[in-house]
């Protein structure tokens, strides 16, 4: 029976051609670890006038408090010009600021460099953004993340699954969900093929490959492991948890500002200077994505001193308890997710069965795709407000 590789699979990019670059902040401090954290920097930052607001604003060449921005599609942030703006900070919200690391933001475009605003047009609780996590081979962790939260990774691409709100309009290539039903002989839904690709990408010099297989079985196989990532990475309705006895726990009381974290090994405990939490699995430890551990990473973003007398450096005043909470999950999160690469790897190490190539796409007239499904949808079932209040034309 024939088997694909690597190099004879579909391109992501032709399987989701709607793709979006990555928002650019432009200035770190409207995100932060803790929504508090924001309200409080906004109230500094509207207090104070003219050269000061300029001075904490931080300036670029694509936003200054003077420049006329319109609403952020989906949010309720002003629309004046941030020189003369006054009142309360609009709500933070939650957003993926970094790889398995959920962030707050304050959603007003004035505030942002480069806010793509095709990406919040489609952004609800149906939607599943796929970001590029890393395209080069020799990169280690997840080629690919999910999250249900507006993406803030300046990783990859993003992917949306749905080229508009309600679940509408699949980013999919024309015609390869109906193709791929008729090769397996079941019905093959958006998600589906989403969890596929979620558990069988894989970097190639090409960029990110999706091998797919006409096997049912296999198929079936995969996308149970892919719907199971999904459900992790985007952590929705039950919270993930390890079984009784391997659960995560503070063994010894986190300081109220730890400046350093550490791994026993032989112990399974994570240090967060003298604080101590275990059992923490060593898949959970060593999980890595774009080359860099997770957890490192995580605890710098809430550990690490900002420039005094800026607005990043107001935050919390200690470690709050709902950060011991987070890392808690998080540790879950990226235990469970390293107990699935066996099932990951017995999926793409060996060649599948079956292969659906690039060049069988090509005869079904699913490849290549029309320009059209390159660019996004015309998505205007919202008013969105203008620099200044006017309407926005689109």
């Amino acid at each position: 029976m024939p088997c694909v590789t690597h190099d004879d699979a579909p391109l992501l990019a032709d399987l989701m051609p709607w793709s979006v670059a990555p928002p650019r902040l432009g200035r770190g401090w409207p995100a932060a670890p803790d929504a508090a954290s924001l309200k409080a920097r906004w109230d500094a930052l509207v207090k104070a006038e003219g050269p000061d607001r300029e001075a904490l604003f931080g300036s670029t060449r694509s936003r200054t408090p003077h420049t006329a921005v319109g609403q952020l599609p989906g949010r309720s942030g002003g629309t004046e010009r941030l020189a003369r703006a006054s009142g309360p900070c609009p709500e933070p919200i939650r957003v993926l600021y970094a790889p398995f690391d959920e962030q707050w933001l304050i959603p007003d475009q004035r505030l942002i460099d480069v806010a793509r605003p095709e990406l919040w047009r489609v952004a609800d609780e149906r939607q599943i953004f796929v970001v590029e996590a890393g395209t080069a081979p020799a990169l280690t962790g997840p080629p690919l993340l999910a999250t249900s939260l507006p993406p803030l990774l300046r990783t990859g691409r993003i992917r949306p699954l749905y080229r508009r709100p309600g679940a509408a309009e699949p980013n999919l290539a024309p015609g390869l969900a109906g193709h791929l039903a008729a090769r397996l002989g079941r019905d093959t839904s958006p998600v589906d093929v989403l969890a596929w690709t979620m558990a069988a990408a894989r970097a190639t010099p090409a960029g990110l490959a999706v091998p797919l297989t006409g096997d049912a079985g296999v198929w079936a196989r995969g996308v149970a492991v892919g719907r199971r990532m999904l459900w992790l990475s985007r952590r929705d309705g039950e919270r993930p948890r390890l079984p009784g006895g391997r659960r995560p726990y503070v063994r010894a009381p986190l300081p109220s500002r730890p400046v350093t974290v550490d791994y026993d090994r032989d112990e399974e405990t994570l240090l967060l200077d003298k604080g101590r939490i275990s059992p923490v699995p060593p898949g959970a430890w060593e999980f890595e994505a774009g080359g860099v551990r997770v957890l490192e990473r995580w605890f710098a973003a809430r550990t690490e001193p900002a420039e005094p007398g800026t607005l990043a450096a107001i935050g919390p005043a200690g470690w709050p308890q709902t950060w011991t909470s987070e890392l808690l999950e998080l540790i879950t999160v990226l235990a469970l997710l390293a107990e699935l690469r066996p099932d990951q790897a017995a999926l793409t190490d060996a060649a599948l069965p079956d292969p659906v190539t690039p060049a069988e796409l090509r005869a079904a007239g699913v490849l290549p795709v029309p320009p059209s499904a390159r660019r996004p949808a015309s998505v205007l079932d919202a008013h969105e407000e203008g620099p200044e209040g006017q309407l926005a034309l689109i």
